[in-house]
């Protein structure tokens, strides 16, 4: 697919320079995930905060400055081939036989945390346990959430036919929820 795209010089024409969003703006509305590590924001927890398995992992940055459709086209090529790197070091470092645990129910009140790296940003959900291992409480965060109004900024200055590219650059949730 990249190979394709790479000699589409119609499609990076129409690519570069479309909804850009400098380093700065970037950082000052907090853009996050794929879209900011193509506007110049290089955080991802992998290699931030990393937690089994990716300190033996060792999982690559990738990013660019240029904040434009073309550059966050870039960075999810570069981040799928990182993936697929990762996905095949785990797989080679696989034990063979079954792997299954039981997990236990947690106790009534008992609150768990969760923060891992989606490709929109860092996902969050918090869970508050309830009887019987019902939950009682769930707070869910999708990093579209604060990646919604750096669009806004994109759009500014492009034409209308546009509009649909840089916003597929960016594919936030609709619903603000898809976990």
């Amino acid at each position: 697919m990249r190979a394709i795209y790479d000699e589409h010089e119609g499609v990076r024409d129409r690519f570069n320079g479309a909804g850009t969003v400098a380093p700065e703006l970037a950082r000052r509305l907090g853009l996050t995930g794929l879209a900011g590590r193509a506007s110049g924001q290089a955080y991802d927890l992998r290699v931030d905060l990393p937690c089994e398995p990716y300190t033996q992992l060792a999982p690559a940055k990738c990013g660019s400055n240029a904040g434009d459709v073309a550059a966050r086209v870039a960075v999810r090529f570069d981040e799928l081939q990182e993936s697929c790197r990762l996905v095949l070091r785990i797989l080679e470092a696989l034990p063979p036989g079954e792997h299954i645990s039981s997990v236990p129910l947690p106790p009534d009140g008992a609150v768990g945390v969760g923060l891992i790296e989606g490709w929109r940003g860092p996902v969050l959900v918090a869970l508050e346990a309830g009887a019987g291992g019902t939950i009682r409480r769930c707070h869910p965060h999708d990093p579209s959430w604060q990646n919604w109004p750096v669009l806004e900024h994109a759009i500014i200055g492009n034409i209308v036919p546009d509009f649909p590219l840089i916003n597929k650059s960016f594919n936030l949730s609709y619903s603000g929820h898809d976990l």
